[in-house]
């Protein structure tokens, strides 16, 4: 059912006012001539889980008709469109025309969209809507044909209304302005509201008939509405039918209260579902703004197929239909598939390959990751050097005076050559410690091989993190971000699936959540936002983005946490401060990457370990 918030007045109280079609006859003319055209107002809607249709507001509607307005002289038909614009509190969602579906940039939900047409006449085109309270204390509009069945007993002077003709057990009293359950009793309040009138479809008339949505139509038709000569179709598989509540028109129109604000999702889910550790991993391309016709891209050894617009993702459990639906939204202005790829472990030169190519990196484990651990008193040996004269200082880990003997025992495993008075110093930094602190320290540790400086945060050999198992999947799409118009846009997909603790994290043995995966991150597709993904590339292999923890924004403990590299979670606005244009965001991330030991010699070292 739908849903309605506190009385206000609305629209006027009188009940004198114009007379309403029904959506499921034919139109007719002011003049009451069937078959006459007559003026259309459009409406864009959305798809809810149910498979009701609802609307996006008039301010939201009239951009996307002036978007679509403006695109029909263009070269490329098809184009996304950034809701931002219109409503700041949608910043998150984007239209793909092409495929008439609306896209959530930071879960990747993907919902179906269509553009409706109805009487300039009717209720709505005069700015009426009802709506009923909803068990959230919100409003939820009722289904168009339901509105205007409402406006018109309450213009007729009638005392009920019964929704039953439309599939619901309800009657709605206009007095009391009550929706009442036929069969419980139970009430609830109704609203009828005055909101701002959805754009009218100008520069010619409609004639009677169903109106055709295709991309065709919606396209390469004036704004009055679709091609005549073709008849209705649908648009996307497993679209929700319900007879009950279905006209020979579809469903109408419905409008949100202009009194607040309207969004599509109001809540983040919580998590998503996960995608498949590992696979084949190949690179991305830059990617121009095109100029020539799509291309064709063959299928990978993952089962991934990437073809041409529309583009459709077959055989892969690994990539849910908003990855596809995102690739299909960004590449639709350029007219140009997106190339889906995986992310590479780093192991080669730091310079992208040439456009329009993608390179195949097989994975391949370093020396240092098959060769046999180091004892963790090797491993101190290694970084520090006992000192013969000790510092008249404190050891910033046992907080006693260097003189002192250190506060830790010697382990069991370990040699006597470390005892509890021997000082050392880091050999690059030359920060003196304990060494049998520095030995605790590392011990309760990842213990990887590599120590950091507690002092100055200076990193000795490879720093590993402790990021659970995931997957990293990188895409190059034509549009540009805001701040970088002169190139395309490289996404980044994470995924990380519940799993249990292991011995390096907070509580070994007990089960740690996910939640908001997969996440959705940017970067411009030049040559430092390139450079960054390929540091990137090498953090993730080295288990450096995220980590298990307790969230600093809801509190929840063991669960997955970003670790100290910012990314850019918002693709075509800064609402959140996550997003774009952010000038100085590349320098910002690479300096993080730094203080994690991942900077461009790397790359470098990368690059040798290959050629070898």
């Amino acid at each position: 059912m739908a849903t309605g918030s506190s009385f206000p007045s609305g629209g006027s109280g009188t009940r004198n006012g114009p007379s309403f079609a029904s959506p499921s006859t034919s139109s007719v003319t002011s003049s009451g001539v069937p078959g006459q055209a007559q003026p259309m107002a459009v409406v864009w809607e959305w798809q809810d889980d149910l498979g009701f249709w609802r609307p996006y507001t008039g301010q939201v509607s009239s951009y996307i008709e002036q978007c679509l307005q403006h695109q029909r002289g263009a070269a490329v038909a098809g184009s996304s469109i950034c809701l931002a614009q219109a409503d700041p509190s949608l910043s998150s969602y984007i239209i793909d025309i092409p495929n008439l579906k609306q896209f959530r940039q930071d879960t990747g939900k993907m919902r179906a969209v269509r553009r409706s047409l109805f009487p300039q006449s009717s209720a709505l085109g005069s700015g009426v809507l009802w709506e009923w309270s909803n068990d959230e204390g919100g409003w939820t509009a009722y289904e168009i044909r339901t509105s205007i069945l409402l406006e018109h007993s309450y213009q007729a002077g009638q005392a009920t209304a019964d929704l039953s003709p439309h599939g619901y057990n309800y009657i709605v009293d206009l007095g009391a302005l009550e929706q009442v359950n036929k069969a419980t009793s139970y009430r609830r309040r109704v609203r009828r509201q005055g909101n701002v009138p959805y754009p009218l479809a100008s520069g010619s008339v409609i004639h009677s008939g169903p109106a055709c949505t295709c991309h065709q139509c919606v396209t390469n038709s004036s704004t009055a509405g679709p091609m005549l000569s073709r008849s209705r179709h649908s648009f996307s598989a497993g679209q929700a039918i319900r007879p009950s509540l279905q006209t020979q028109h579809g469903r109408l129109p419905v409008t949100s209260s202009s009194s607040s604000a309207y969004s599509p999702y109001p809540r983040r889910p919580l998590s998503m579902g996960s995608l498949l550790w590992n696979g084949p991993w190949s690179t991305p391309p830059s990617v121009p703004h095109p100029t020539g016709p799509p291309q064709n891209f063959s299928h990978h050894s993952n089962g991934l197929s990437i073809p041409t617009i529309p583009l459709h993702m077959n055989g892969s459990s690994s990539v849910n239909s908003a990855l596809a639906g995102m690739a299909s939204i960004l590449m639709s202005a350029a007219g140009l598939g997106v190339r889906l790829m995986t992310a590479p472990f780093s192991q080669r030169d730091s310079s992208m390959p040439t456009k329009g190519q993608a390179s195949s990196v097989k994975r391949a484990k370093r020396q240092s990751r098959t060769a046999p651990a180091q004892k963790p008193e090797e491993v101190i040996k290694k970084y520090m050097e006992e000192v013969p004269v000790v510092p008249d200082e404190d050891c910033i880990i046992c907080m006693e005076r260097l003189s002192c003997p250190s506060g830790y025992e010697v382990p069991a495993e370990c040699s006597q050559s470390l005892q509890p008075s021997t000082v050392g110093k880091l050999t690059k930094c030359a920060h003196t410690f304990h060494m049998l602190c520095m030995l605790a320290m590392y011990n309760n540790g990842t213990k990887d091989g590599s120590l950091q400086c507690p002092s100055c945060k200076t990193i000795y050999g490879e720093k590993t993190g402790t990021q659970p198992k995931g997957k990293m999947e990188i895409y190059s799409i034509p549009q540009s971000l805001p701040g970088h118009p002169d190139c395309g846009t490289i996404q980044i997909i994470y995924n990380i699936p519940p799993g249990i603790q292991g011995p390096e994290h907070p509580n070994p043995g007990q089960p740690y959540t996910c939640r908001g995966f997969p996440r959705f991150c940017f970067l411009p597709d030049n040559d430092k936002g390139r450079k960054v993904l390929e540091l990137l590339k090498v953090a993730w292999t080295r288990r450096l983005i995220f980590t298990v923890g307790t969230s600093s924004t809801t509190g929840e403990p063991d669960t997955v946490i970003w670790n100290e590299i910012h990314h850019k979670t918002e693709m075509m606005s800064n609402v959140s401060g996550h997003g774009y244009p952010d000038p100085n965001y590349l320098d910002n991330v690479l300096s993080e990457l730094a203080s994690q030991g991942v900077t461009e010699d790397c790359l470098k070292r990368d690059a040798q370990g290959s050629a070898m």
